[in-house]
């Protein structure tokens, strides 16, 4: 009888020496879980006994008696999962084909322009792998040429409006086709507004022709131009008197054409002599002026219709001294300036105003 290569040992219920006999760590759970599944003993006994969790005990005899031995072995690892893979052929096709049509396409306007094919929009993680490992590219070059050598109008703007309606972004289709972005947003808005109509090449020019003087409006200019005292607009309300009809400032291109021509004398104007200002400061701080400004269109936040801005100047170096831009137009807001500015320069000798009543401090 051949001897064994085995040597044998005294069988043992002893849970630390059992665990120095097993080979593999399957053997290890199979003879923790033993007592529980075949002899029905209690989870909680066979944990004190062993020294194990007893929840953990109690899951993994749920999963023998479900699985049977192979419950004792670790799930081979999964595939790592390729979203790249998880797509359909034909969208990850486009992703590559969009890449080599454009290459300063970015992750996001491809993800949109599948959005827009498919109904379905892959991260951007997803369509980095694609275009790393995807399909090779089914076209070597790109469907249009460059917006300027399409001579045909129509054309242009129809793959303008064809891009834009497959997903690509108004700077993705402007630097594609080399032109401006102003010039897309044109055609869109050209085709939102006029559809179809919007595609058509219009006429530049003015929808009213320019209107020509005739040669009896030149005479009636001339003969009012002998007159050294009439200016343009004298000279637009007398030919309305007689039905004609011209601008101001035709009126005074004829009327000059007219004094250049035949010599006539130009409206000269009437001498007057400067007025002194009646508060010139001579020195600071002799006189302060106050001014309120009305202000319609401006940028405040929150704030409807018009604003008020109050300020004092000082008539010497005409330096602002204080200033608030108020809703209301009221004595308190004035006051408050004029207390800044007491603060920040002292005491005028004088201040001058109009006559606004929030002006008037009793």
């Amino acid at each position: 009888m051949p001897k064994s290569k085995r040597p044998l040992r005294e069988r043992t219920h002893d849970w630390q020496r059992i665990k120095q006999y097993t080979l593999w760590p399957e053997q290890k759970v199979y003879e923790l879980l033993r007592p529980v599944v075949l002899f029905n003993e209690s989870a909680a006994e066979r944990a004190r006994e062993t020294g194990t969790v007893e929840r953990t005990l109690q899951r993994k005899a749920g999963l023998f008696e479900s699985r049977g031995m192979a419950s004792l072995f670790p799930k081979e690892p999964a595939p790592p999962s390729d979203d790249a893979r998880a797509l359909p052929p034909d969208m990850r096709q486009l992703i590559v084909d969009l890449k080599a049509e454009h290459s300063a396409f970015r992750p996001h306007e491809i993800a949109t322009v599948c959005y827009v094919r498919f109904g379905r929009r892959p991260s951007h993680h997803t369509v980095q792998r694609v275009l790393a490992a995807g399909p090779q590219p089914s076209i070597t070059a790109r469907r249009f040429p460059p917006y300027d050598e399409i001579a045909n109008g129509y054309e242009r703007r129809r793959i303008v409006v064809r891009l834009h309606a497959e997903g690509w972004s108004v700077s993705t289709i402007s630097a594609y086709m080399q032109t401006t972005r102003a010039t897309i947003y044109d055609i869109l808005k050209r085709w939102a507004r006029e559809r179809q109509a919007g595609l058509e090449d219009k006429s530049h020019a003015p929808h009213e022709p320019a209107r020509k003087v005739t040669f009896q409006e030149i005479q009636e200019v001339r003969r009012l131009a002998r007159n050294p005292d009439i200016g343009a607009y004298r000279v637009m309300a007398a030919l309305e008197q007689i039905g004609i009809k011209l601008s101001q400032r035709t009126c005074g291109r004829l009327l000059e054409l007219n004094r250049n021509l035949y010599g006539l004398e130009k409206p000269k104007r009437s001498p007057h002599s400067k007025k002194e200002m009646p508060f010139k400061a001579r020195f600071r701080h002799e006189y302060w002026s106050v001014d309120v400004r009305y202000i319609e269109k401006h940028h405040i936040p929150d704030h409807e219709g018009p604003v008020y801005l109050i300020s004092i100047l000082e008539n010497y170096s005409r330096a602002i001294l204080a200033s608030k831009v108020s809703p209301t137009q009221n004595q308190w807001d004035y006051l408050e300036v004029l207390f800044a500015a007491f603060s920040t320069a002292g005491i005028p000798k004088a201040i001058v105003s109009d006559g606004g009543g929030i002006l008037h401090v009793s």
